[in-house]
């Protein structure tokens, strides 16, 4: 009963099927093709978007780093933090990596503080091979891990043994001071010998600097030391011209002036005050132009200066020392700064420190710190052969624009920039050879190691 009364209808819901397909069968293979046709192009969509996403994502930089909008306030401030300390993290170590790092060598007391057990090896015009390693040891540049230092500084002080005769540097023993310092240094640290010495930084604030020797001729035969020729010189001597005793990498420095003795001169003598010296000049000038060596002392400039206007008013010339010297300076409009043994002098840097306008009488000269120092805008030069109309000279600079020379010369930075203080100071001489030492940092084993990585 129950199969012949439900037979029929599964027949005739077949039967009705059959009609159904035959009659519209065209229209279902259309169907058939649409689907197939949608299923192919679906497949081939994603597959681009899986390909793209995962050449995006393998090939090229991550888009930066941008807020985050969560619907979840807690999850929000919690992917903002760990986003801003990951970025404090690398920003800081990026700082930290720019900041130049020096390492000072602890070498024997023989080497350097031994000297000073004579006050003047402190204060003397050669000094500054003293003050910048004071000005290091204390300053945030320093850096007592080796590994991380991009310069090393060898801290030998050749200027200090004075001589009895005339009480000046003698430096003969300079070159096996120096030396014996390296020999220590390569054999009790492996920093000198993988780079033979090309990040390592020496001081020579003497006459003829890296020859560390006293007179031209000689330090012209001897040359620069074979054993300092990939190091760093900071030295006092730089001409314009090809010399044996540049012929190594350095930066030329000023010679050393007490900050202190100048501090106190200005709170009696300030720049704006009064000028009653029209030209100074005190220091050793030759009645004779052959000194007892029989070389030509300042190549005759100061014999000619000492001729042509030891009678002429306005010049205050004098050959004897003064205790009051710098007091001079800062009641003078201009201070000459002719060469002696070599081109350059201390007048240039008390001159500038106690606003005398500097009077560089010195063919060839390099300035120091010329990037700090405009000497352009803040000095007067005259060449050698022009000695005999230096009056004419100033006379003309007064007239014309002495106040502007004079009002870019008190500018304080540059009486900062070219002195040097126990501890480092923003903008001073030893911030300036930092300053210096960051635009060689090609040098830097450190540096080169990690740009190779």
């Amino acid at each position: 009963m129950v199969e012949s009364k439900l037979f029929p209808r599964r027949k005739g819901f077949y039967v009705k099927m059959k009609l159904f397909h035959h009659k519209n069968g065209g229209r279902a293979q259309e169907q058939s093709f649409f689907i197939k046709y949608y299923k192919w192009v679906l497949s081939l969509s994603l597959s681009l978007y899986l390909f793209t996403s995962y050449y995006i994502t393998h090939n090229h930089e991550p888009p930066p780093i941008t807020k985050t909008h969560l619907p979840n306030p807690i999850s929000k401030l919690a992917s903002r933090a760990l986003i801003e300390s990951s970025h404090d993290k690398f920003l800081h170590q990026v700082q930290e990596y720019q900041v130049l790092k020096v390492f000072v060598y602890d070498l024997p007391s023989k080497y350097n503080v031994d000297w000073t057990t004579n006050e003047r090896c402190s204060n003397h015009l050669f000094a500054s091979e003293v003050a910048i390693h004071r000005a290091l040891m204390n300053s945030s540049y320093r850096t007592f891990d080796p590994l991380a230092a991009d310069f090393f500084f060898v801290p030998v002080y050749v200027s200090c043994n004075f001589s009895t005769i005339n009480g000046f540097p003698a430096i003969g023993h300079a070159r096996s001071l120096i030396a014996s310092a390296v020999a220590f240094i390569s054999s009790h640290y492996p920093f000198w010998n993988r780079t033979n010495g090309s990040d390592h930084v020496f001081v020579a604030s003497h006459d003829f600097a890296s020859c560390f020797r006293t007179m031209e001729d000689v330090a012209i035969a001897d040359g620069v030391p074979s054993f300092l020729k990939n190091s760093i010189i900071l030295q006092t001597f730089g001409v314009n011209y090809k010399h044996p005793c540049q012929d190594v990498e350095h930066v030329v420095i000023p010679p050393y002036i007490s900050p202190v003795s100048v501090r106190a001169t200005l709170e009696k003598s300030p720049v704006t005050g009064r000028r009653d010296i029209f030209a100074f000049f005190r220091g050793k000038m030759e009645v004779n132009p052959k000194n007892v060596s029989g070389r030509y002392y300042s190549k005759k400039v100061r014999t000619m200066i000492w001729r042509k206007f030891n009678g002429d008013r306005g010049f205050y010339l004098q050959r004897h020392r003064f205790a009051g010297y710098q007091s001079e300076i800062a009641r003078s409009v201009f201070c000459l700064c002719p060469l002696g043994w070599a081109p350059w002098s201390p007048r240039l840097v008390e001159s500038v420190a106690l606003g005398c306008v500097p009077v560089i009488i010195a063919d060839g000269i390099r300035l120091p710190f010329p990037t700090a120092v405009n000497w352009a805008e803040i000095s007067i030069t005259v060449a050698e052969k022009d000695i005999g109309k230096l009056g004419e000279i100033l006379e003309h600079v007064a007239a014309s624009n002495l106040s502007t020379i004079q009002k870019n010369l008190w500018d304080p930075r540059n009486r900062r920039a070219l002195l040097f203080h126990d501890q480092l100071e923003e903008g001073d001489a030893t911030w300036q050879v930092v300053h210096a030492l960051s635009e060689k940092l090609d040098r830097s084993y450190r540096r080169s190691r990690v740009s190779k990585q």
